[in-house]
């Protein structure tokens, strides 16, 4: 992929030419997902103290779904949501990968006592899986990419090793993480490459509304129950904060950068999260930070670091220059 190639969203695959469009409007939004994202984690924590996991992460994508709907609908009526049949399914399945796999059990890790800095430090393992992704799908890499990419699954074994197997919280709770970045990862990589909507903030309404009735869905037949009158205000303001700024804010940022800017940039995030996120960890709920997680750690995202650099699309050396998007 060069940087004046990318995946038309919608083209179910097709490349098209990239523009030198909104450049302010690509950094402010990855502002956005640095920033919020990184604090997600803590914001989990706090919530599942109190609430059950599934019906929290459902209520919480279903109401921020709401929310955009209604302010899209506010700005271009009820025909801007209108979806055709291909798009809807594309969007359900996006659905599952994100909000339900990826973030649904992100939550259920946190609250089977996963730390949320060690949480962040596991799906900053995302650019990995997605190169993965792409080697699957038949694209050679560099061989500096492989070595970045070993080095930060080594990175991902150390951490588990070293906080899973006897440590003060379940083994299964890390692995439900990893499993959350791989269907993170493969929902990103997938979705340039399906007939969505050309609207992001539209893709983004359906996509949080199906996750989020999924996982209401799976809550209740699980036997989680919903008892509003039990949850502290503590609880209570980090569902809103998730609401408002994890979901509609950042979610919504985040789906408009994976249709208007190079994959590689966009996955620039994983690496700056799990520092916001060990670092309030830290500071808020006093979550240990040991040498394996410094260690650990610091290999994944000097990993991932080394696999973004590299796969980033560089110029072309010609008398018109191409936009550089990664």
């Amino acid at each position: 992929m060069t940087a004046a190639t990318a995946v038309e969203p919608g083209s179910g695959g097709r490349s098209r030419r990239l523009m030198p469009s909104r450049p302010v409007l690509v950094v402010v939004a990855l502002a956005i997902v640095y920033v919020v994202w990184g604090s997600t984690y803590l914001g989990i924590r706090i919530m599942v103290e109190d609430m059950p996991p599934m019906l929290a992460a459902g209520g919480r994508f279903l109401c921020a779904a709401l929310i955009l709907g209604v302010i899209l609908m506010a700005r271009g009526g009820l025909g801007r949501l209108a979806l055709t049949r291909a798009e809807v399914w594309s969007c359900a399945l996006i659905g599952l990968l994100l909000p339900v796999l990826g973030q649904g059990l992100v939550t259920i890790a946190e609250s089977g006592g996963a730390p949320s800095g060690l949480v962040a430090l596991l799906i900053a393992a995302v650019p990995l899986w997605v190169l993965f992704y792409r080697v699957v799908a038949g694209e050679r890499p560099k061989r500096t990419t492989v070595a970045g990419v070993l080095m930060g699954f080594a990175g991902l074994a150390l951490l588990l090793a070293a906080n899973g197997i006897g440590g003060d919280f379940p083994f299964w709770a890390l692995l439900l993480v990893l499993f959350s970045s791989a269907s993170w990862a493969f929902g990103s990589w997938l979705q340039p490459r399906l007939r969505m909507p050309k609207d992001a903030f539209v893709a983004a309404v359906y996509e949080m509304a199906i996750g989020g009735a999924l996982l209401l869905a799976v809550g209740f037949a699980g036997g989680e129950r919903f008892a509003p009158a039990d949850y502290s205000l503590r609880a209570w303001g980090a569902w809103v904060y998730l609401v408002v700024f994890g979901s509609v804010v950042a979610f919504s940022a985040y789906v408009w950068l994976l249709q208007a800017a190079n994959i590689s940039l966009v996955a620039t995030y994983a690496y700056v999260n799990p520092l916001v996120a060990v670092l309030l960890g830290w500071l808020v709920l006093s979550e240990a930070v040991t040498v394996p997680i410094v260690a650990g750690g610091a290999i994944v995202v000097a990993a991932v670091v080394l696999v973004v650099s590299t796969e980033r699309p560089q110029r072309k050396t010609s008398s018109v220059k191409e936009p550089d998007h990664g």
